[in-house]
Parts: C-alpha cells; structure tokens; sequence
C-alpha cells in the first residue's frame, strides 16, 4: 500500500504527475512544468517506487498508461484543483485593481444572453479582470470537481446539481415554426398539429429530460423527432424555412425570429418556466472574488430580465445534495 507520509513525496511531484498523466510524454510535461527532461525522468522513478507501478509504458514511438495510472486521473484532477483554489482564494478582493481570470461555465442560451452585460459591467468595475466561458458538458453531467474547475456553472435550476446557488433570471419556453407553416391557424398550433408535425429536440445529455419533454408528455404528445441538436440556439435555424417545429426559450425566437422568418405560436399546452441559475463548490463560498462575481452575474441578469439593474431581486442561496 503506498505510504503517503514518505518524507519524498511532495506538491512538486503531484504537478509532474498532473504534467504527466495528461501529455503522457516526458518532454512535453517538462515544458508545462519548467523542468527538464531527465528532472522529470528523475521524478518518474520517485513516482514509480510510490506507487509501485511504471505509471508510463512504452507504445510504438510514444508512450501509454498504465491501468494504474488511468485511475489516478480522477483523483489527481480533484487533487490539482483543490490546491489551485487555495492559491487563488484572497482575504480581500478589489476589482479595480485585480487581474484574476474568472471561470464561467454555461448553456450556449445564458452565453447569448449574459456575455455581453457581463463583460460590460467588468469593463467598467474590473478592467483588469477576464473571463474564460465554456460551455456545459453535452451529457450535462456536472460533478463536484467540474464545480472546481470553474468560478461558476449556470444551468437550470431543480437539475440537482450539486452544491450551492443562487438563481439569476427566468424564461418561458415558447414554440416557433416556419411563419409560412401551413399548420398554423390563426396564429396557433392545435394539439393535433403539435402531436402530428415533426419536432426539432434539444438535448443536454443521451438520457436527460428538458422542461420541454416534461411538457409535452404532460400533454400527451409523443414527437416524432425530426432532428436532434445540442443546446438552443441552433433550434430556430434548423426549423427555418421547413415544415418542423421547435421550443426556445422567448429570448431566442425574439432573437433570431425577424431574421429566420419564424413565428411564435400559441400551442394548447400549459407553458414552462425556465430558471437559470448559478451553482459553486462550497469550498468557493467564503471566496470574495467568487461573491463579486456572482454579484456582476446579478446585475447583468437584472439588464436581461428587467432592461435595468432597477429591480430589486432576492438573492436565495440554497443546498443541493
């Protein structure tokens, strides 16, 4: 069993290892990690002697993992983020002054609609301050260490997501078709239509449920799919110019109706809220830097909700298991 408490093993190693299970060559970690190549030839054989395992296996003209190493990943990942986060967490944070890159993670709908009021009230409150997007993971799985790895992931609210959030804006989903859709009477879709039109689906996952499905199940409509796209955005402009139909939040349709030629179109089913909202890893709570920006979250979301930060919105931090 290795001893975690030998006097050699120690943070250095851990970054090679990091270095190491992820360029799977001993130059290349050696550039990540400013160190030559036989330094880290030389932190190789430590790691192999600790966890009595060659880590590193010879394959053609590279290098493989061994079983071993393959589930180190996972641990090492967590390992890593957890000493990041201690490095970044400050007492204090002042966003005048500070040059911290901020990590945001969400659907493409919250990137079209917070990315430029984000980016705009840090321009003028935080001009040295960035921010790196990226985009929810497409079997819209978020785990603890995912939490780590970013400030903050927006995604719908009630997924069960792990650790704390704070809800930021809301959303009703709408249906939009082709205007010269020859099902549409009167500016509506009959349930008939809903049941018999093909549908364009977004997906968050091969077995995750939307608002959506949950929406027309209650109503008894099974769609034949017609596509299936990730995300939102793309709905509006796989349904142009076809006989398809599709749910977006409102936003999107006014976004992109005019110019697809779209309609949005009443439809017999109860509608559904979306509410996006913002989850951290506890361990980021008492972070200041983490609390600004949820704050600049807020009030950007105030600008798409309301047109202003006027509205006084409560903030509801909540647990989730």
């Amino acid at each position: 069993m290795t001893d975690h408490r030998k006097p050699d093993l120690n943070l250095n190693l851990v970054w090679v290892l990091e270095a190491l299970l992820e360029e799977r060559n001993l130059t290349h970690a050696g550039d990540r990690v400013g160190m030559t190549q036989p330094t880290v030839s030389g932190a190789l054989a430590r790691l192999r002697e600790i966890y009595d395992d060659p880590l590193l296996e010879r394959d053609g003209r590279g290098f493989a993992l061994t079983p071993r190493a393959e589930a180190l990943i996972p641990g090492v990942e967590e390992c890593m983020e957890q000493v990041r986060r201690t490095f970044e967490v400050l007492p204090t944070f002042d966003p005048a002054t500070s040059t911290r890159t901020f990590m945001v993670c969400a659907s493409d709908y919250v990137l079209s609609e917070l990315t430029g009021p984000l980016l705009a009230l840090l321009a003028q409150d935080a001009p040295g301050t960035r921010v790196e997007f990226t985009s929810l993971p497409v079997d819209a799985s978020v785990t603890p260490v995912d939490l780590l790895r970013h400030d903050v992931t927006i995604a719908g609210a009630g997924r069960g997501l792990p650790g704390k959030n704070v809800s930021l804006f809301s959303d009703w989903f709408v249906c939009v078709a082709d205007a010269r859709n020859p099902a549409i009477e009167d500016g509506a879709l009959s349930l008939g239509a809903l049941r018999r039109l093909r549908h364009v689906r977004s997906e968050f996952g091969a077995h995750a449920a939307t608002h959506v499905d949950d929406m027309l199940a209650a109503a008894d409509v099974a769609p034949s799919t017609a596509l299936t796209v990730q995300g939102f955005i793309p709905v509006p402009f796989a349904v142009a110019g076809t006989d398809w139909i599709g749910w977006v939040p409102e936003r999107t349709a006014q976004r992109y109706g005019d110019m697809l030629g779209l309609a949005v179109v009443k439809t017999p089913l109860a509608p559904k809220l979306l509410v996006e909202a913002a989850y951290w890893h506890p361990t980021k709570t008492e972070d200041p830097a983490r609390h600004w920006l949820i704050e600049q979250l807020r009030r950007a979301s105030e600008i798409v909700e309301f047109g202003s930060e006027d509205a006084d919105a409560e903030d509801v931090v909540t647990d989730d298991a």
